[in-house]
């Protein structure tokens, strides 16, 4: 069956694992990017070799309007007899940070990301869902830092994915009855580009042997969890939060 799937986050690591993965003839992919039209434009030429149809939305997930038109577009581009899955990827890090370096600059822009750009989008989704009647599942992607805390480290990420794991408790209760299933993933250590962009590019040559597994995971073993999840074969799998994180 032919649907519509939304990746926020798509221009790179797991948003743009899921769309390379999910690209097939039966796919419309809606693949969002905040900042590197570029890359997105790569994850959707690749997409489309796989026959997949592609549609690009830009939209700073920081920013409430630009969510609302992310909604619209989606709406506008997408065909209204298909379900459609969201996959909630997009998010920030930071620096590493002590308690007294989290100013509240740092702390709004990541949970205005993170938490409340994650929620909005989602709500936005669970809208069209509703108006169309055709259905469709939403993972959320959060990370172990919300269950280890990270002081002294990233602990406002920490924080924001935590909140992201108590929302996908509660939307799935809500949207149980619907039909509509929510879970989320949790990263582990995993090889993609934030660690750069947390001030860390070797983060992963220095602890990626630790999960009990030995080595560091891919995006692409965590994009594989997420299609499963949204796929028919985890249609008795709602409000549950999988691990992909080698152990750790």
């Amino acid at each position: 069956m032919k649907r519509t799937l939304l990746v926020t986050g798509a221009s790179s690591g797991i948003g743009a694992a899921c769309a390379r993965l999910a690209a097939a003839s039966d796919q419309h992919l809606l693949l969002h990017y905040g900042r590197n039209r570029e890359a997105a434009e790569d994850v959707a030429d690749d997409a489309r070799t796989r026959g997949a149809e592609v549609t690009l939305i830009q939209a700073d997930l920081e920013t409430p309007d630009d969510i609302a038109r992310l909604g619209q577009e989606a709406a506008e581009a997408s065909d209204p007899d298909l379900p459609l899955h969201l996959v909630n990827n997009a998010g920030i890090v930071d620096t590493r940070a002590s308690l007294a370096d989290l100013t509240p600059e740092r702390l709004t822009r990541m949970f205005a990301v993170n938490t409340i750009g994650a929620i909005l989008v989602a709500r936005e989704a669970v809208a069209l869902m509703r108006r169309r009647g055709a259905g469709g599942h939403i993972v959320n992607v959060s990370s172990t830092a919300a269950r280890k805390g990270m002081g002294g480290q990233y602990m406002d990420y920490a924080a924001s994915k935590a909140a992201i794991d108590c929302f996908t408790i509660g939307l799935a209760d809500e949207l149980a009855g619907e039909g509509i299933r929510v879970n989320a993933v949790r990263p582990g250590l995993i090889e993609t580009d934030i660690h750069a962009k947390g001030g860390e590019p070797d983060r992963l040559g220095q602890i990626g042997h630790t999960p009990p597994l030995g080595r560091p995971g891919t995006a692409e073993e965590v994009a594989e969890a997420i299609l499963w999840l949204l796929s028919d074969g985890a249609s008795y799998t709602t409000r549950s939060i999988l691990d992909v994180a080698g152990g750790r």
